[in-house]
């Protein structure tokens, strides 16, 4: 089923809100290069707002041409999303830079506004890139949760650089998540080093919901190169840790993220679910040993813990399994 793209827009006029300086953490401490296979190739993100020749060509053929009769913004706009030939598919499965979204036809919220913002800088309009604070899109594997962001852009008219009264003129806004209420939106300004830092999340948990953990990791080191400061990056990468098989990183990354960003409900929550089944998985320890030396009793009181301190369902199932075959009889189950 395709998926058209919904374009929101609305003129505003915006202040200068801008994100601040992270907190000076040692960020650099919580990467383990060593877990990992090396990368098939470097994540740099160098190419995210690349307008490639085609896209040059498009601009000449079918915007330029509008750009007197309608302004920049508009003729840019209903070029790429509504009258022009494009047809956009709306396409969440993949995060793309904006070349690779020309030339797919398709993207998500994130690749839409980087290809908007290439089209948009290779004309000479202002850009500003926009966090949209509140509630984020998240994304669920397992027991946790990836917060993903939301991201929209601002049109201005006129040169990007050496412009004075930016701050009163109106600025044309431009977000691609229905539902949104752009004049109550709240939004702070982000430079292209933080959207390249969210791009690669976006890459990193892409690539674990695919189980490919060790490119999910580069992505994150790369994500790490353009903005330490980036809390998400330590969310996903506690994701990343939890799934390699190592609880204590994974514990150590999320505990940065908090400490980054310490209103953020979802990073506490991924943090109380790792240390409930670091207790469950305790647990599910001293049943096997117990078992082993043949106190059974012991085993299954083991077993009903593990299962009552884990969130996550595929555990929960499994020492279920365990405990109703061992209520049967059958000891060997619990030391598999």
């Amino acid at each position: 089923m395709k998926h058209w793209i919904v374009l929101l827009t609305g003129w505003l006029l915006l202040g200068c809100a801008a994100v601040g300086p992270a907190p000076p953490l040692q960020t650099e401490a919580v990467f383990a290069d060593a877990l990992f296979a090396p990368a098939a190739r470097p994540h740099d993100g160098r190419d995210l707002f690349a307008a490639t020749p085609a896209m040059q060509r498009y601009i000449a053929e079918q915007i330029e041409p509008q750009v007197r009769r309608k302004g920049a913004q508009r003729a840019l706009l209903e070029a790429l999303y509504t009258e022009g030939e494009l047809r956009l598919e709306y396409d969440a499965a993949r995060t793309r830079t904006a070349a690779e979204a020309f030339d797919a036809r398709r993207g998500n919220c994130l690749s839409l506004v980087l290809m908007t913002a290439a089209f948009a800088r290779e004309m000479g309009l202002m850009v500003r890139l926009q966090e949209v604070l509140g509630a984020p899109v998240l994304e669920h594997n397992g027991v946790l949760t990836f917060v993903v962001g939301h991201v929209n852009l601002a049109l201005g008219d006129g040169a990007r650089h050496g412009r004075t009264g930016m701050t009163e003129q109106p600025w044309l806004i431009v977000d691609f998540l229905p539902g949104q209420d752009l004049a109550r939106q709240q939004r702070r300004a982000i430079d292209d080093r933080r959207v390249a830092a969210m791009f690669m999340n976006n890459r990193a948990a892409e690539e674990l919901a695919q189980g490919r953990v060790h490119e999910a990791y580069w992505w994150l080191r790369g994500a790490h190169a353009q903005d330490p400061g980036f809390a998400n990056l330590y969310n996903t990468l506690g994701v990343v840790y939890r799934h390699h098989g190592a609880p204590d990183r994974a514990e150590q990354a999320l505990q940065l993220a908090q400490a980054l960003d310490p209103g953020n409900e979802h990073v506490a929550g991924n943090l109380a679910g790792l240390r409930q089944s670091a207790r469950a998985e305790a647990h599910h320890r001293l049943a096997v040993d117990a078992a082993t030396r043949g106190d059974l009793s012991l085993a299954r009181q083991h077993l009903q813990q593990a299962a009552t301190a884990t969130s996550d369902s595929a555990l929960r199932s499994r020492y279920a399994a365990k405990l109703r075959s061992l209520q049967s009889g059958t000891a060997a189950s619990v030391l598999q």
